[in-house]
């Protein structure tokens, strides 16, 4: 009988262990929002395609972690701040929404990173460039899977100046994006010898360039930057071509630009164009079989890096919680920086104290109609790769309050 009431009582104790690992997911469900422009003018960088990617990252890793639900819900922030604030307000602290996958405009992402550093909760950047984000508003919860405003024009300057460009024009997207890459680029330039010679802002959602256009040839400088995203960066360029900027002499460029404004814009109006981006769906054997079952899924239009880096996100964030058995942010924070991440794009990068992901990024040129022999997805010439320690801010130039600590 004493045999028989230990066995009950170590039974009970399993039971309640069992219980209590069980519990470490909060209400049982594993919930991942999805946040940014999904109808707008940046809709085509991420948008419903951003969504696949998750979604498709949460079927890939089996759908559940230890037997609970694994969520994915999904707003449209529309570019406007209240809109964004009051949405991830609402998944917090009614929806129970575990982490929040960023493409929003970077007024809302700072707004939502606080939001996100309050309730301890990781905050996956993957689409939002603003470099404050691991910089002067960082946040143990943030981590940047992307490019940022820091990494993008730093590419771009050091590029054109190996190639004899000292003079700059700025075509530039009147908000904080636009405003956070010109001032980072204009400090490359002038460290680097070069001159700024003129910039001219525009709203967002812009159709007519002519005016800035004309501007930009006026000033004879010898390269002219457009630092926009999404259709108004797309818009920019087709525009471009019929002033026949480049012909006339003058380098046409932007930073960071996602392949489906190359699309839109064609390989006659792009050719030539030089662009940094973190993945191209044609690199290797693993992103080809990855972008064929991502193309399949999204009507044959192929995957941006903003795409393929919320997919990584997801996955790497899914990973850390099943290591660390439980969806609690800090310990989910500290096993995806102590983990290194391993996908079909990124091999054994690891994630800084800061939240930045040390991924290489790759300098690329459009391609010729004539070179392009692929077929239409057949776009870019990969020109070489950057290690990411000449590429993001190093750590000692970091304004971050909580690596001081």
């Amino acid at each position: 009988m004493a045999f028989q009431y230990k066995s009950t009582l170590i039974a009970a104790a399993l039971l309640a262990l069992g219980g209590a690992a069980q519990a470490q997911i909060s209400d049982d469900v594993v919930r991942i929002g999805v946040m940014g422009d999904q109808t707008g003018p940046y809709s085509g960088n991420g948008g419903p395609g951003q969504v696949l990617a998750v979604r498709m990252a949460v079927e890939d890793f089996g759908g559940k972690i230890n037997g609970k639900t694994i969520e994915v819900v999904v707003a449209d922030d529309q570019n406007k701040p209240d809109v964004g604030t009051n949405i991830a307000r609402q998944w917090i602290e009614r929806d129970k929404v575990d982490t929040i996958i960023s493409n929003s405009t970077s007024a809302i992402a700072l707004s939502v990173s606080a939001m996100m550093k309050q309730h301890n909760k990781p905050y996956l950047i993957s689409g939002t460039t603003t470099a404050d984000l691991t910089g002067k508003s960082c946040s143990p919860m943030n981590m940047q899977f992307l490019l940022d405003t820091y990494a993008m024009p730093k590419a771009t300057v050091q590029s054109l100046m190996k190639q004899g460009v000292k003079t700059f024009y700025f075509v530039t997207v009147d908000y904080a994006f636009g405003a956070a890459l010109q001032a980072e680029a204009t400090k490359f330039i002038e460290a680097g010898g070069g001159k700024v010679v003129g910039a001219v802002k525009h709203p967002l959602g812009t159709t007519d360039f002519s005016s800035y256009l004309l501007q930009a040839q006026a000033s004879k400088a010898q390269a002219v930057v457009f630092l926009s995203a999404g259709a108004d960066l797309s818009n920019a360029i087709k525009q471009a071509s019929e002033y026949r900027l480049t012909k006339n002499g003058q380098i046409v460029t932007t930073t960071g630009a996602t392949i489906n404004t190359v699309v839109a814009m064609g390989l006659p109006v792009g050719q030539g164009l030089q662009i940094n981006t973190p993945f191209y769906w044609d690199r290797d054997a693993d992103s080809r079989a990855w972008a064929k079952r991502f193309i399949d899924r999204n009507k044959g239009v192929l995957p941006t890096y903003i795409m393929a880096g919320s997919y990584s996100a997801t996955m790497h964030y899914l990973k850390a919680v099943q290591a660390a058995g439980t969806d609690e942010g800090k310990a989910v924070v500290a096993k995806m920086k102590s983990t290194p991440i391993n996908d079909f794009e990124m091999k054994n990068v690891t994630i800084r104290e800061d939240g930045q992901v040390m991924r290489p990024v790759y300098m690329v040129q459009v391609k010729t109609p004539a070179e392009s022999k692929g077929g239409k997805n057949d776009l870019y010439i990969i020109k070489g790769e950057i290690a990411p320690d000449q590429i993001f801010r190093p750590l000692n130039e970091n304004p971050c309050d909580f690596l001081k600590k």
